[in-house]
C-alpha cells in the first residue's frame, strides 16, 4: 500500500510540473506574439503616435516623475496612443519614460507603448554667444548617439525607431542647424550597427524633420547629402506645420472668394479644410521628390499640430488660428487622413508645456496640448471623456475633465474667425 501511495504522489507532482512548464510556456508564447516591429506599428491605426515632453513647470530643470510619467501613459494609452516619440536623451526623461513604461508592463501584461526614441543633433556652438558653424557639429552630439544606442539594446522590447535629430537640418532652426551630411554619418552608423549585430535588425532609423528639410521646399535643400540620407533611412519622418503659417505663408488661410453666404462657423471649418489640404501638399511635394530619386518608402508625419491658444502673432491681433475649436478640427483631420492612408502621425502633443514660448503665457508653444497641465481635456478629447476612457485616471491630483466645463456654447463663443487678406491689410494700415 505504501508504495502504491508514494506512486501516485509521485505522479501527481510530475502532472503538476509539466502543467507550470506548460503554462509558463504559453505565458513566454503569449510574450512573444506581442513582440512587434516598427514595421508593423508605424502607420497601423491601431497604434496611434503622439509626441510627448511631459514637462509640467515652468522651469525645465524641473524633471517628470517616474509617477508622473506612469500617470502621463496611462493617459495616452486611453486615448488609444501606443507609440510616443522623445527629442533627446541628455536629460533623464527619456529614460525614465522607458522605465516608466516598463513597470507599467509588470503590473498589467496587456499595457502596449512604444517609442521613438529622439537624439538630439546640434551644429558647433549651438545656442551660444560663439559663431555657430553648421558644416560641423557640437561635441554632445557624440554621447547623445551612445546613449540612444545604449537605451535601445536596454528597451529592445520598446524602442522602435531611433530618431537622429529633431529639426536639424532646416535653415530657419538658425541656433543649432546641421548640413545633411552630419545627419547622414549618423545615420550610416546606425545602420552598420544593425548589419553588425549590435542593434536589432528590426529597429527602424529616421530623421525627423521639417517638410522642406526633405526636399519637399525650396532647391536650397536639394543636395546631394540629403538625397544620400533618402535612401539611408528606413522612412521619412517630416514635420508640417499649417498653423505656423498661417502667419509666414498665409496665402491658403487668407480667403475671401466664395464666404460671402457662409455663417462664421462654416468659415472657420472652411479654413481648417484648406490647413488640411495644405499639410497634403506638403507631404505630396516631399514624396515627388523622393520618387524623383527612384526612391519609394514609407513617409509618416514625425510632427504636426495645432496649439489651442495665442495672444501672439497666431491671435486675434494676427491671423486668428488659435482656439480649441480650431485645434479639434485639424486633430480630427490629421487623424482621419493619415489613418485612412496608413500613415503614422505623432501628433504634437499629448499634454501643454508651460515653460516652452519665454514668459509670455500667450506664447502658442505653451498651449499645442490636447489637454492642459492640470488635467483638462480640451475640445479635440471631450468625446473620449464622454466614453469614459479617463475613468479612475488624474492628472496632478486632478480627474480628467472637460474645459469649459463640457460648455459647447461658451467654446464656441471664443471661435476666431479667419480674417481675409483685406481685413489683415485694413488692420495693418490702421
Amino acid at each position: 500500500m505504501k508504495l502504491k501511495t508514494h506512486i501516485f504522489v509521485a505522479l501527481i507532482i510530475s502532472i503538476f510540473i509539466v502543467s507550470c512548464k506548460q503554462n509558463s510556456n504559453a505565458k513566454k508564447e503569449m510574450q512573444e506574439e506581442k513582440q512587434v516591429t516598427a514595421k508593423e506599428i508605424l502607420g497601423n491605426p491601431e497604434y496611434l503616435a503622439m509626441s510627448y515632453g511631459g514637462y509640467r513647470h515652468k522651469d525645465p530643470n524641473i524633471e517628470p516623475t517616474l509617477a508622473e510619467l506612469k500617470e502621463d501613459m496611462k493617459l495616452l494609452a486611453a486615448m488609444g496612443v501606443k507609440i510616443i516619440r522623445t527629442y533627446k536623451v541628455h536629460k533623464p526623461q527619456a529614460e525614465n519614460a522607458l522605465k516608466a513604461i516598463t513597470e507599467l508592463k509588470k503590473e498589467d501584461s496587456n499595457f502596449e507603448m512604444y517609442v521613438m526614441l529622439g537624439a538630439w543633433i546640434d551644429c558647433k556652438n549651438a545656442f551660444t554667444d560663439q559663431k555657430r558653424d553648421h558644416n560641423a557639429e557640437s561635441e554632445a552630439n557624440i554621447p547623445q548617439m551612445e546613449k540612444v544606442v545604449a537605451l535601445a539594446n536596454q528597451y529592445p522590447d520598446i524602442v522602435k525607431v531611433i530618431a537622429v535629430g529633431n529639426e536639424a537640418m532646416v535653415k530657419w532652426a538658425e541656433t543649432y542647424y546641421v548640413e545633411p551630411w552630419i545627419i547622414l554619418k549618423w545615420v550610416n552608423y546606425l545602420q552598420d550597427l544593425k548589419k553588425e549585430g549590435k542593434l536589432s535588425k528590426d529597429l527602424w532609423i529616421t530623421s525627423s524633420d521639417n517638410f522642406a528639410s526633405w526636399g519637399g521646399g525650396g532647391e536650397e535643400y536639394h543636395v546631394e547629402d540629403l538625397n544620400k540620407l533618402i535612401h539611408a533611412v528606413d522612412y521619412i519622418s517630416m514635420h508640417t506645420y499649417p498653423m505656423h503659417d498661417t502667419h509666414y505663408q498665409p496665402e491658403f488661410w487668407l480667403k475671401s472668394e466664395g464666404l460671402e453666404d457662409m455663417t462664421d462657423l462654416e468659415k472657420t471649418d472652411a479654413a481648417m479644410l484648406r490647413a488640411k489640404k495644405y499639410a497634403q501638399m506638403q507631404f505630396k511635394n516631399v514624396e515627388r521628390y523622393m520618387k524623383s530619386l527612384g526612391v519609394d518608402k514609407p513617409i509618416h508625419i514625425g510632427e504636426t499640430g495645432w496649439a489651442s491658444f495665442s495672444t501672439g502673432q497666431y491671435g486675434p491681433d494676427g491671423s486668428k488660428a488659435c482656439d480649441e475649436y480650431k485645434e479639434a478640427l485639424y486633430y480630427q483631420h490629421m487623424r482621419e487622413w493619415t489613418n485612412e492612408a496608413s500613415m503614422s502621425c505623432f501628433y504634437f502633443e499629448g499634454f501643454d508645456e508651460p515653460w516652452k514660448g519665454g514668459d509670455n503665457a500667450g506664447n502658442s508653444e505653451k498651449h499645442f496640448g490636447l489637454m492642459t497641465v492640470d488635467g483638462k481635456a480640451k475640445y479635440a478629447i471631450w468625446g473620449e471623456v464622454d466614453k469614459g476612457a479617463f475613468k479612475g485616471l488624474s492628472r496632478n491630483g486632478n480627474p480628467i475633465t472637460k474645459t469649459y466645463n463640457g460648455d459647447k456654447e461658451a467654446l464656441i463663443k471664443d471661435v476666431l474667425v479667419p480674417p481675409t487678406e483685406e481685413e489683415i491689410l485694413a488692420h495693418k494700415s490702421n
